[in-house]
């Protein structure tokens, strides 16, 4: 088994998306992965957060959790993301973040990564899907491998469905836990395709 390095990148307003890297960190550690977990810059003003009791209780509990930057990016063989819809796209926040990524991208940096992603919404069909999809673009441009969990196990139907990440329903205080068994499988897959890239058996092929 390669030792391969994993990142865990994500936002998180509540905490739903919070949970479900903490989930993937695990898995990726049971696979024998070394791993970093970093959330992104948080771009809203305090006076914002300060309107939603939940949002600023999560910001307070969270402040240990190293932020992420490009060192990140360009340390990690593979990486997963997790971030919530906002209006059927990426939060703003994880969307700078990518942005800053230009310096890498120009370097090839980035080409060969393998990458998966993982969203939240506050109902089941409040653009998960469209969300993901639209981290993937970048994913594209980078040149990176990405890495769907589609339907390979069945824990994807036990979570929703959802063949291009695990998808959640914020709201409450705890990630169901159907949704948190198609987190590890995601994780894993990623570690599986990552290995196979890594491994010289293959890369001789």
């Amino acid at each position: 088994m390669a030792n391969v390095k994993i990142a865990v990148i994500y936002y998180s307003a509540t905490g739903t998306n919070y949970q479900m890297a903490l989930e993937a960190e695990k898995a990726a550690k049971e696979a024998g992965a070394e791993v970093r977990v970093r959330r992104v810059k948080e771009l809203a003003p305090s006076e914002a957060i300060a309107t939603n009791p939940q949002w600023k209780a999560h910001v307070d509990v969270t402040q240990h959790v190293q932020e992420a930057t490009l060192d990140d990016l360009d340390w990690a063989d593979g990486i997963i993301f997790s971030v919530p819809t906002r209006f059927g796209n990426m939060a703003a926040q994880m969307k700078q973040f990518l942005d800053t990524a230009g310096p890498l991208w120009g370097q090839g940096k980035l080409v060969n990564k393998t990458v998966t992603a993982m969203s939240s919404a506050q109902n089941p069909h409040g653009g998960q899907e469209a969300t993901i999809l639209s981290l993937y673009t970048t994913m594209y441009h980078w040149g990176a491998i990405v890495v769907a969990p589609g339907y390979t196990d069945q824990t994807i139907f036990g979570a929703g469905g959802n063949p291009y990440g695990a998808s959640a329903t914020a709201g409450g205080d705890k990630v169901s836990d159907e949704v948190l068994a198609a987190v590890r499988h995601q994780t894993k897959r990623l570690i599986e395709i990552t290995e196979r890239i890594a491994s010289p058996v293959h890369a001789d092929r």
